[in-house]
């Protein structure tokens, strides 16, 4: 189940990647995110409910629950970029950055499925969060660096109120997936 949570995580990435590079397919792509949301809603449910009615987990109850949610969260907050993307009426002209950061986001997450599948393989698990980390500083400094150009010279207001809103968001979802790794490393140091 948990392939099948960090499958979701992986194309919910890819969708908003195709949504930043296709935006004027915006509507069409945070309608596909959000169905993928709602699978991993329910997955998520299903989770928890096994969990409840186990009498022995394979994995400690508490490890479990903790990926799950933190799986789940990242997935919520690429539903949440999208959204914004369409709330805010990002139109056609998609700033660089944003598109920059989701594709470090569609990277994050297919380390993140690697690192899942090889959960009982701690090296396999270590080595898909150095590239996680990787990433994450990577983004770090696309970000500080976008938003700094948005107050550079007279920008229009709105558009600076748009974009940071985005980068803020898009950047979250990236040092959320350093937390996926890190309760990926525990749980795999505890049980292989």
């Amino acid at each position: 189940m948990f392939d099948q949570l960090a499958s979701h995580l992986t194309a919910t990435a890819g969708l908003l990647n195709e949504l930043f590079a296709q935006p004027a397919q915006l509507a069409e792509k945070v309608k596909a995110i959000k169905a993928i949301e709602h699978k991993a809603d329910q997955l998520t449910y299903e989770i928890n409910a096994r969990i409840d009615r186990s009498f022995v987990t394979p994995i400690d109850r508490e490890d479990i629950h903790e990926l799950t949610t933190r799986l789940d969260d990242v997935i919520d907050l690429l539903d949440g970029t999208a959204r914004r993307a369409e709330m805010l009426h990002i139109g056609l002209q998609v700033r660089d950055p944003a598109r920059r950061l989701s594709k470090l986001l569609v990277e994050a997450t297919e380390h993140i499925q690697r690192g899942v599948q090889g959960i009982r393989r701690p090296k396999d698990v270590n080595a898909s969060a150095l590239e996680v980390k990787r990433i994450e500083e990577e983004s770090d400094a696309i970000y500080h660096e976008a938003v700094g150009a948005l107050f550079q010279g007279s920008p229009d207001p709105l558009d600076v109120i748009r974009w940071k809103e985005i980068y803020d968001v898009l950047e979250e979802a990236v040092d959320s997936c350093m937390g996926i790794v890190h309760s990926l490393q525990s749980i795999s140091l505890k049980n292989a």
